[in-house]
């Protein structure tokens, strides 16, 4: 399959694509998600499968499904303080509890009523929800929105001591996809790029979340 075919069989899933749904690796039952960090925290982290005590539990922490969303916010592991990426394996029981206790992080008047109101419900919830432009291998914004899950409090903890089954470090893979980016050989960073679907979620758990 040359490039052309890969962007064209692209286009066509980014039109069949609802403006708002979460896309992700996952298992019957965990969930892969994804961060980045300096060395210090990152390699650690995925020696041990813990983060350790220098990652802090007091600023909220944010995780995210998608891998090319991932690589725009960290510029392919070359921003300064971003240069280890994480794939986070979490249970699914975990990550669907942060999305029922979470808050939009934007004001929202059909779902909130007054921002007062939204405001009450973001200083109370564990967590937070904001919907970016998806990404393609360009990292070009798509149509479509990819979840961003903040967590804080109780979500941090419960993150950190539960919901971890695994931590790998992922940057060699960012950089060889990166590769074959720059040389616009398309198809085979596609190939390389982790295998997200649909994740099935209930209608009831994402209503309170998309704006």
């Amino acid at each position: 399959m040359n490039d052309q075919s890969v962007e064209r069989q692209g286009q066509l899933a980014v039109d069949q694509e609802p403006r708002f749904r979460i896309r992700a690796l996952y298992t019957e039952s965990t969930v892969t998600v994804y961060q980045a960090y300096r060395p210090e925290i990152g390699l650690a982290a995925a020696r041990t499968g813990r983060f350790p005590s220098a990652w802090s539990r007091e600023r909220m922490t944010w995780i995210k499904p998608s891998f090319l969303w991932m690589m725009y916010r960290c510029g392919w592991a070359t921003k300064e303080g971003q240069e280890t990426v994480l794939a986070v394996e979490i249970t699914r029981e975990g990550f669907e509890w942060a999305l029922r206790h979470a808050c939009l992080s934007h004001h929202v008047p059909p779902l909130h009523g007054d921002q007062a109101s939204w405001k009450r419900q973001l200083r109370s919830s564990p967590a937070r929800v904001q919907w970016d432009p998806e990404r393609d291998l360009q990292l070009n914004p798509l149509p479509h929105r990819s979840l961003q899950l903040g967590l804080a409090g109780e979500a941090t903890a419960r993150y950190a001591d539960e919901w971890i089954v695994a931590i790998e470090d992922v940057t060699p893979l960012a950089r060889r996809i990166h590769t074959h980016v720059r040389a616009r050989e398309l198809d085979h960073a596609t190939r390389l790029l982790p295998p997200e679907r649909p994740y099935p979620v209930a209608d009831e758990v994402l209503a309170h979340l998309r704006s």
